[in-house]
């Protein structure tokens, strides 16, 4: 065995014994099982959405205008080989897609960011967004949500080798990235209240900033961060556990929305029949060798 591979073994057994998931880094997103997985999702009875108004407006126009991300490597990023957006939320779109029209393709996409999600809904930009998007009392104020389908901490990510930042209780003082308009900037206030905060508009921005010494630290949503571990750069590393709240992820509609309701029915048939838990794995529990599947937050 190699020095580098004897040091990466070390790695492994040090994370599974601190209860860190051992990343299988690098391991690519198996497209055919993800494909074949939408391609056999269910389709909602036409009568069920004849009686829905969001959901019939969107089976009259043909298509669902998506607001989501394409940047995400575990939830939602674009495969510009062919085309597509494979990972856990554009899974859920593209299945959402299917369960209305039948077909999973039919989908019209618009990019968002943390900062621009309420604003797209509220100008009827979007029948819907699906963007790791977390439910709070704020934007709940503005537009309805349907689910959760999905929860997570916060987690700090350090430049690998760090070893001044053990956890987010080291941030005071740190120039710690966060994304403006995400729950970051709220939690950092509360238990990292020293830190030297420096809010950025995407994820991509804030890893940057990291990776290229303009800040020591960034913290965002646990679940994120393991998408930077995915890729298996080397160049990065989780600094502690997971902390704060748990993070409840919902489906952004239109305020007032009847939509609501048939998403949630959507939701529930998918977790029921082992679809939602299939979604996962596929997407999250292969790609950071986690193997155990994660119970689905309780729907209202």
């Amino acid at each position: 065995m190699s020095i580098a591979s004897i040091v990466k073994a070390t790695v492994v057994a040090l994370a599974v014994a601190a209860g860190v998931p051992a990343f299988a880094q690098g391991t690519p997103l198996n497209t055919a099982a993800f494909d074949a997985l939408v391609a056999q999702g269910p389709v909602a009875d036409p009568a069920a959405v004849a009686a829905n108004k969001w959901a019939s407006r969107i089976k009259q126009a043909g298509t669902l205008r998506l607001g989501g991300t394409q940047t995400s490597n575990l939830f939602s990023l674009l495969n510009e080989k062919d085309g597509r957006m494979r990972g856990f939320d554009a899974g859920l779109a593209q299945l959402l897609t299917r369960y209305i029209l039948g077909d999973a393709s039919k989908v019209q996409f618009t990019q968002v960011t943390s900062s621009t999600r309420e604003q797209v809904l509220v100008n009827n930009q979007v029948d819907l967004v699906l963007a790791t998007y977390s439910i709070t009392p704020a934007r709940a104020e503005k537009v309805a949500f349907a689910g959760p389908y999905y929860s997570s901490q916060a987690g700090v990510l350090v430049k690998a080798g760090n070893k001044a930042i053990q956890s987010h209780n080291d941030l005071a003082g740190k120039r710690t990235a966060t994304q403006a308009g995400s729950t970051g900037p709220a939690i950092l206030a509360q238990f990292a209240p020293k830190a030297t905060v420096q809010e950025f508009q995407t994820h991509q921005e804030a890893l940057d900033a990291l990776r290229q010494g303009r800040v020591e630290a960034y913290v965002t949503d646990h679940t994120l961060l393991l998408n930077v571990l995915s890729l298996g750069t080397g160049d990065a590393q989780l600094a502690g556990a997971p902390f704060g709240p748990q993070d409840s992820y919902g489906i952004g509609l239109p305020k007032g929305s009847d939509g609501v309701a048939f998403v949630n029915a959507f939701l529930k048939r998918i977790e029921a029949d082992g679809t939602w838990a299939k979604l996962w794995t596929v997407t999250i529990g292969q790609r950071t060798g986690t193997t155990t599947v994660p119970a689905p937050p309780p729907i209202p």
